[in-house]
């Protein structure tokens, strides 16, 4: 490729492309790797990234074909960067057959040359129009494969992240357990567990994707819109326009070749200044997401809570309560305008002042006829490309904030997973039996609710657990599960789904009312008669006919409904032992004895816990456990009535 302001020999250009943008992409993909574990290694945000994403570049079943899409759109990036080199040169052409044109025009009617140059120049520039037409085919071609090669990397990132995020997430109960991990906030802070991990799942992973694609490789046919590209057209633009500036005179020194140290030092402080005006953005994006998150999930609990709001007239409290956060939302979000500002005006300034630099430069070596009209538009071009590259930082770190609030938000939801797969379970281990070993439980803050508590229960037996409020009944039932990592000691239980825990209000999946009734157990392992008949023995007959209808049923089920269906869910499991958490607050002492005969008659080896605040309960259990407070308690055993 020439460098000093000639033109190309076209015909040789294609084979000269291919095998130029072969090498480059080469030297390029060995450059993304080495730059890529150096960032990973000694950068804070780069360890993050690793750290959430590592996984799809590394894993066998999909690093292949991830690699593969990464060769692919390097390839178009770099192509894209040579077909602006081409386009600079043939507008040289075209230029040059204006001005050769022009030239001839200025000569006398009946001068042989201006003929014999006005044709030439017209030959010349309909030679370019022609290498125009076809150069602007191919950009359209590559920038439409580009497009479709960037969705498909996008997809399969985006399909990795959520699916490797989400069961992370759920993995040993960190979804539930992650509360109790302390989280530090960007502004030193400490709070209880990760905000609003819906958003991080979906809207941040989109954003991570995104900007990850466009930030290496660029996307819409940009050839310096991504790392890569920028730093190709660098050098590229950089040598081309060595050889088209001359020497600049500043206080009387010549700089040989100026316009190229002009430009870098242009750049160089335009970005600082960018930079500084810019950083506050990453704080403030990050706060977006949470403040919006926050506001968005008001919105869905006064959505879920509307009969308990409408009852208790709070219309005004929770407008208010709304009006509060979404005040926040719109503070944040004029904090992001006013600093966005500052920082766009800049950018436009210094973009405008970029447009003009060139020819203010060359101006004075065309008219000195040192460079021809073609070479003055090809600097310009280069001046451009060049400028563009340079300021690629400057122009995407508005973007590289959400970018990076994105990355923090992600490796802060996986380190709190983490974290909280690591803080401490109650021992348990398999039996036929329950058995109880120094059981202590403990609230957040060290204080004993329930000190070496020892028990066993055998098949059939049952036991109600009695205590005033906040003794710690519920919270034994969380650190016997698993979930309360405030708990010590010993539980001896049959493993797996042979014991189930019902709280006082059953989850209901958003599924149809089959899929809710077998939960968590696929509906395929039991057959609709068994299914019918259970809705018939819960007395929930008239649902007998809506086993295939798809509803919220947490809306369309009453309260007691709900709790019928969790008796139901046990008669299918049919476990070896169930702990019932005021199983039956939301329903009549009638339905309550008719519930708990039928387990106990369906079901009589399995042994029962509940937790129950009625007297009415205790007749269906053989043992009370009484929780007094301060870590004691009483067990004792109930007598059985008879005729």
């Amino acid at each position: 490729m020439n460098t000093d302001g000639g033109g190309l020999d076209w015909g040789d250009e294609l084979v000269n492309s291919l095998v130029w943008t072969l090498w480059v992409s080469a030297a390029s993909l060995a450059g993304l790797v080495v730059v890529g574990a150096l960032l990973a290694a000694y950068t804070k945000w780069g360890r993050q990234y690793w750290r959430v994403t590592g996984g799809f570049f590394t894993d066998r079943q999909i690093a292949p074909m991830t690699w593969l899409l990464i060769v692919v759109l390097l390839l178009l990036a770099i192509f894209g960067v040579r077909l602006n080199v081409l386009f600079t040169y043939q507008g040289l052409d075209m230029y040059n057959a204006i001005q050769a044109g022009a030239s001839a025009l200025g000569k006398e009617a009946g001068d042989p040359a201006r003929q014999t140059g006005l044709d030439a120049a017209q030959s010349a520039f309909w030679k370019s129009m022609a290498v125009f037409a076809l150069l602007a085919t191919i950009h359209v071609v590559r920038t439409l494969v580009e497009v479709w090669f960037g969705a498909a990397f996008s997809v399969r990132m985006r399909s990795w992240l959520t699916e490797h995020v989400t069961e992370d997430w759920l993995a040993d109960r960190a979804f539930y357990r992650n509360r109790f991990v302390p989280i530090e906030t960007t502004d030193g802070d400490l709070t209880a567990g990760v905000d609003n991990p819906d958003q991080r799942i979906e809207a941040d992973i989109t954003t991570l994707v995104t900007w990850t694609r466009q930030f290496v490789f660029s996307s819409g046919g940009s050839a310096t819109g991504g790392i890569i590209p920028a730093i190709v057209t660098m050098v590229t633009f950089s040598v081309m326009l060595w050889g088209l500036s001359g020497p600049m005179h500043v206080f009387g020194l010549e700089i040989s070749h100026g316009l190229v140290y002009l430009l870098l030092m242009f750049v160089f402080l335009a970005s600082l200044v960018a930079f500084w005006i810019g950083r506050p953005l990453i704080h403030l994006n990050f706060l977006k997401e949470r403040l919006t998150a926050n506001f968005r999930f008001a919105l869905v609990r006064v959505r879920e809570n509307a009969e308990n709001i409408a009852l208790y007239s709070g219309e005004e409290v929770e407008h208010r309560g709304l009006i509060d956060r979404f005040d926040q939302v719109i503070k944040n979000y004029w904090n992001i305008i006013h600093r966005t500002l500052l920082f766009s005006g800049w950018n436009l300034s210094v973009s405008q002042t970029s447009v003009v630099l060139p020819f203010l430069v060359q101006a004075n070596r065309f008219f000195a006829g040192s460079i021809s009209f073609g070479q003055l538009n090809q600097t310009a071009s280069a001046f451009g490309n060049l400028s563009d590259a340079l300021s690629f930082f400057r122009l995407m770190y508005d973007d590289f904030t959400a970018f990076r609030a994105s990355i923090i938000r992600l490796d802060g939801l996986q380190d709190a997973d983490a974290k909280a797969r690591k803080l401490p379970t109650i021992d348990t281990a398999d039996g036929d039996d329950i058995e109880l070993r120094s059981v202590d439980i403990n609230k957040p803050d060290g204080t004993l609710l329930i000190e070496d508590l020892s028990l066993r229960l055998v098949t059939g037996e049952a036991l109600v657990v009695k205590g005033r409020s906040g003794s710690g009944k519920t919270t034994l039932f969380r650190g016997l599960s698993g979930l309360w990592p405030y708990a010590e000691g010993e539980f001896v239980r049959p493993a797996g789904q042979d014991t189930l825990f019902l709280s006082q209000v059953p989850y209901l999946p958003l599924a149809d009312l089959r899929s809710v009734l077998t939960y968590p157990a696929p509906p395929t392992e039991f057959s609709d008669d068994e299914l019918r008949q259970v809705l018939i023995d819960v007395s929930l007959p008239h649902l007998v006919e809506r086993l295939d209808e798809d509803e919220y049923w947490a809306k369309v089920l009453s309260p007691g409904e709900q709790q019928r269906v969790g008796f139901a869910r046990i008669l299918l499991s049919r476990p070896k032992v169930v702990f019932l958490d005021e199983a039956t607050s939301a329903v009549d002492e009638g339905l309550e004895y008719a519930l708990y005969n039928l387990i106990r008659t369906r079901l009589p080896e399995t042994i029962v816990v509940s937790i129950s605040h009625r007297s009415t309960t205790e007749q269906h259990h053989t043992k009370m456990l009484e929780l007094q407070g301060e870590g004691r308690w009483e067990l004792t055993d109930i007598a059985v009535e008879t005729a």
